[in-house]
């Protein structure tokens, strides 16, 4: 079986920028913040074009949902070797407030629209942390799914997905087409080369909005209030063990 492969490719707040609330608590901060492909679906696009060097795809197509901005995001995968792109645009309110089963319903479309049977996206994003869409995806598709996956070999029409679990690893048999969600060890992802980042503006990028594909992205949820953790309180030296036992008996933790 010939893979046509959909990527999903979430912009957010880079890893390394110290996130911050905003004054009002309603969020973050994200004016002015640098971002960058989602790391863990950086990892998915990875999957994606190594399947295609295999000869096991025939095209990878890279998606993101969001504002103008996703254009970025789009052209970085765009540069690391997919095909062609796919930017649903959803601005403002609806974009702050949209919720990972929005996006696993535009996702379905755009599996339908595309043709494609498989699907790979990054276990989470490290901004919402909510570890949902590709689940989603899947039961809306009613497709297979190898979740948090750190290994994936293309058998027929079936997948061997080795996946991270709380206990060590497990090794599921899933059947195409399917959805899978990339986990950090799966691999590492390569860097764009300038040159294909000068390609990467000339490939493809169609343009649609979730009206045009008949998903509403109004969200169910509201978000009550954001704040910091608290401040971790500093920590003290001791010379010896009987002081460390002193200490913890004038602070009562043990009798």
């Amino acid at each position: 079986m010939s893979l046509r492969v959909l990527v999903g490719c979430k912009r957010v707040i880079d890893y390394a920028v110290r996130v911050r609330v905003k004054p009002d608590s309603t969020g973050v901060v994200t004016q002015g913040v640098k971002h960058s492909m989602n790391p863990f679906d950086e990892i998915a696009v990875e999957q994606a074009l190594q399947l295609k060097e295999q000869k096991l795809a025939s095209e990878v197509i890279a998606f993101s949902c969001g504002p103008a901005q996703c254009v970025e995001t789009l052209r970085t995968a765009l540069a690391m070797g997919a095909d062609r792109a796919v930017h649903v645009t959803v601005e403002g309110a609806e974009y702050e407030n949209m919720q990972p089963l929005a996006v696993a319903k535009i996702m379905k479309k755009l599996v339908e629209k595309e043709d494609a049977n498989l699907v790979i996206v990054g276990k989470q994003a490290i901004d919402d942390d909510c570890n949902q869409t590709g689940q989603m995806l899947a039961g809306l598709l009613g497709w297979s799914q190898g979740t948090f996956a750190s290994k994936v070999d293309v058998d027929g029409e079936q997948l061997k997905v080795v996946r991270e679990v709380d206990g060590g690893l497990e090794t599921v048999q899933v059947s195409l087409p399917s959805v899978v969600t990339a986990d950090l060890r799966l691999n590492t992802p390569r860097y764009a080369t300038l040159p294909n980042i000068m390609k990467a503006k000339k490939k493809p990028m169609d343009k649609l909005s979730a009206g045009d594909l008949g998903v509403d992205v109004s969200s169910k949820v509201s978000m009550v209030g954001v704040s910091e953790p608290p401040v971790r309180q500093a920590g003290s030296k001791v010379e010896s063990v009987s002081d460390l036992v002193q200490k913890l008996k004038a602070k009562g933790a043990i009798a």
